[in-house]
């Protein structure tokens, strides 16, 4: 009895060891589709974000290629939520179950980060030639910050080069300044939340109209810093 009850449990065992890379496939699979196909009343997130993720500068539409995936579906949730306040993205987001919620987030957590693929704008291709002295200061701002008004480096946060540390930290580089820009006057103003401890509201206030500008533009497209400027 015993004999055949541990054949079993061996047998049920390998079952379920060969089932979870299946499901970790479809998974996959469900978050491609989405991203590409959408869904009944949820459109592909192509059609805002890119074809692979990497956002749309022009409209201010964030990339999602590269962050961590805890992260987006900490705000996808939000958005289903209200606890993050945007008409286009709470309608999206309500209408996915949760297993899609995951699924999504995952496809684009697995996507290249802008490090692996930085911007194809050519004329974002070097900002600095552009508006150096913007420029220039937005990328202290980035790497050093400004103690004299208790602002921290973003990358202390948002990790070397702001890739990203999850849960809680976005990538940062590679955003579209607008988006970036937008997000940080909605911390200012109270009409994004969800932060954790109230940090980013805590720094954005801080920050002038002409410090939100130059960090956007720098983290659009950043440069590492010189050593003479360091």
């Amino acid at each position: 009895m015993q004999k055949a009850m541990k054949v079993k449990l061996a047998r049920l065992i390998m079952s379920l060891s060969m089932a979870m890379p299946m499901l970790s496939a479809q998974a996959e699979v469900t978050g491609a589709a989405l991203a590409q196909q959408g869904a009944p009343s949820v459109p592909a997130c192509l059609s805002c974000h890119g074809a692979r993720g990497e956002g749309l500068a022009a409209a201010g539409f964030p990339r999602l290629a590269g962050q961590p995936a805890a992260y987006l579906e900490k705000q996808l949730r939000a958005f289903a939520g209200g606890q993050r306040v945007n008409p286009q993205m709470q309608g999206v987001a309500s209408a996915l179950d949760d297993s899609q919620i995951r699924a999504v987030a995952a496809y684009y957590g697995k996507l290249p980060g802008w490090q692996a693929a930085p911007s194809a704008n050519p004329a974002a291709a070097n900002p600095a030639v552009a508006a150096p002295e913007a420029w220039k200061r937005g990328q202290k701002l980035a790497i050093r910050g400004n103690w004299n008004k208790e602002i921290p480096a973003c990358f202390a946060c948002h990790g070397p080069a702001g890739a990203g540390v999850a849960p809680h930290f976005p990538a940062l580089s590679g955003q579209p300044a607008a988006y970036t820009r937008s997000q940080l006057k909605a911390w200012q103003s109270g009409t994004r939340t969800h932060d954790p401890q109230g940090l980013m509201k805590s720094v954005a206030l801080r920050m002038s109209p002409a410090e939100i500008d130059a960090v956007s533009a720098y983290l659009a497209n950043p440069l590492p810093m010189s050593r003479e400027e360091r």
